[in-house]
């Protein structure tokens, strides 16, 4: 994590930054995500933040950062992290509480939901600037007559199933969806996820 690129004697040299003054996604006063980079705070190195605050039943879609791994902290409120292993093809589900870390290996597939209301995550990446690749982008812009042939799918079924992706979804599901979010007692069952608890 080191910066031997620094001059530490330059009057341009960072040690401090606000996060709160780098909003990076907004879905709505709840649910929102702030970051932290080498461009906010030149001596950070090889490492950056995103500052993640959701209410319950929200999701940060499943995506992958092909160039970090990420250590997930909850900071309050409570989140099951899932992560797909590749290897095993098994999906994990961590129900994490405050103070709780769960790790997602570089290039995995992963989400975040809040079971709770007020939920804040801290994701640690060791990257300068993680890539996000959403799943979302791939469902939006894959030729539908491809995943249909690929899939052995209706094509028609698949177009109108997945119109209403207009856009990368980062946290989901979208405001403009017109469906009404998991209750705090829902969402894991809701969304099929069936955490075994912390550490499984």
């Amino acid at each position: 994590m080191a910066v031997s690129y620094m001059d530490f004697t330059s009057p341009n040299v960072q040690f401090a930054y606000d996060v709160n003054q780098n909003r990076t996604f907004t879905k709505d006063s709840a649910n929102f995500i702030n970051a932290l980079g080498i461009q906010q705070l030149n001596t950070l190195g090889n490492a950056s933040l995103l500052d993640i605050y959701m209410s319950a039943g929200n999701v940060v879609e499943p995506h992958i950062h092909q160039n970090a791994s990420e250590l997930v902290y909850l900071v309050s409120g409570a989140a099951v992290v899932s992560i797909l292993n590749p290897f095993t093809k098994e999906v994990r589900n961590f129900a994490l509480k405050p103070g709780q870390v769960a790790l997602v290996p570089q290039g995995w597939f992963h989400w975040e939901m809040a079971t709770e209301n007020q939920t804040h995550i801290i994701a640690i990446f060791d990257a300068p600037t993680p890539e996000f690749i959403a799943v979302s982008d791939f469902l939006r812009l894959a030729p539908r007559n491809m995943l249909a042939h690929t899939y052995c799918l209706d094509e028609s079924l698949i177009t109108a199933a997945l119109a209403p992706i207009k856009d990368t979804t980062t946290i989901g599901p979208p405001a403009n969806c017109g469906k009404t979010v998991a209750s705090p007692s829902q969402p894991r069952i809701q969304y099929g996820l069936r955490p075994s608890g912390y550490g499984s």
